[in-house]
């Protein structure tokens, strides 16, 4: 599955993936190859994500202070 473009992530999609993944280290799997992949996935996933956040922070803060004047 690729990730999508950060303009079309949907955040809830990707945490919810995220934590799919999580979940699969968390019961102890072993396959090493899928492991791997998985981990790199989530790695691609988390980037994402904090970027999104990032970007809604940012509005946030350009409201507050539109609003605050």
């Amino acid at each position: 599955m690729s990730m999508p473009k950060k303009n079309k992530l949907v955040f809830s999609e990707a945490f919810a993936e995220l934590e799919a993944i999580t979940e699969w280290f968390e019961k102890g799997e072993t396959d090493l190859d899928d492991g791997l992949k998985k981990f790199e996935r989530g790695l691609e996933l988390a980037k994402a994500c904090k970027s999104k956040l990032s970007e809604v922070e940012n509005k946030i803060k350009e409201l507050k202070a539109k609003f605050e004047e």
